[in-house]
């Protein structure tokens, strides 16, 4: 362990079927609120550690239950992206944000140079590092893997309602997001809309860039708004709509 987590925080990163035969590769960059033993709670209530500042709720559960339908393979985070934002370069303030939607955070307020490299090292470079190896694993046996990111957000932001239900999110790459949204057109089930309600622009295609267009590979990151997937129901109904959306985009691709 780094000076950053203890041996009781255990690893920062998580993979969920590894030998997948599938070629979906999922990222849940977001997937817990946890905080490391050594950094206490950041300043933050209760009520923050457990809004959506501190993690996307569902995005993990949606995601595992990917891997089951699709017989996909799973790269999580298992620590809050409060203390790192895995979805964010180093050099980002946005990586260690000092303030989220309304919430100032105190313990990431004028953090020193020293503690944003001890920060980027425990988490981050383990993260990157493992998504990169499983990429690079997968290429070397001929099946380059499809990356899909998995997101959830906020129905009200800034106090402003959002009607975007689902946002299919790309960068300079739109080969899958288009073959999904052409999809997602055939069914009437869910508001679905191209990069809502983020985009490039906003800097949350970090890892579509570092993993995804490095590599040549098909990618694109899914935004499910969090009060469709807060309960068991609500996560089944959501991940047997991606597990068509996806896999009817990938045949498609194929031909």
């Amino acid at each position: 362990m780094t000076g950053l987590l203890t041996e009781a925080d255990g690893s920062p990163v998580a993979v969920d079927n590894a030998e997948a035969s599938g070629p979906v590769l999922l990222v849940c960059e977001h997937a817990s609120r946890r905080l490391p033993e050594n950094m206490g709670s950041l300043g933050l209530s209760a009520a923050a550690l457990e809004s959506h500042i501190a993690w996307d709720p569902g995005a993990l559960a949606v995601s595992q239950l990917l891997v089951q339908s699709l017989d996909a393979a799973l790269i999580y985070q298992r620590f809050s992206r409060l203390v790192y934002d895995c979805n964010r370069p180093p050099e980002a303030e946005a990586a260690m944000p000092p303030v989220s939607e309304v919430f100032e955070i105190p313990g990431n307020a004028a953090i020193s140079a020293t503690e944003r490299q001890a920060r980027t090292e425990a988490l981050y470079v383990p993260f990157r590092d493992g998504i990169s190896d499983f990429i690079t694993s997968r290429k070397a046996d001929g099946r380059s893997p499809v990356l899909v990111t998995m997101h959830t957000f906020t129905p009200v932001y800034h106090g402003k309602q959002r009607d975007v239900e689902i946002g299919i999110l790309h960068d300079d790459d739109h080969r899958l997001a288009n073959a999904m949204l052409a999809a997602a057109e055939k069914s009437t089930r869910y508001v679905v809309r191209r990069n809502e309600p983020y985009g490039p622009a906003d800097g949350v295609t970090h890892t579509l860039i570092e993993h995804g267009l490095k590599n040549g590979l098909l990618n694109v990151m899914i935004e499910i708004r969090n009060d469709l997937v807060r309960d068991e129901i609500g996560q089944k109904v959501m991940a047997d709509y991606l597990t068509g959306v996806l896999g009817e985009s990938l045949i498609a691709l194929s031909q």
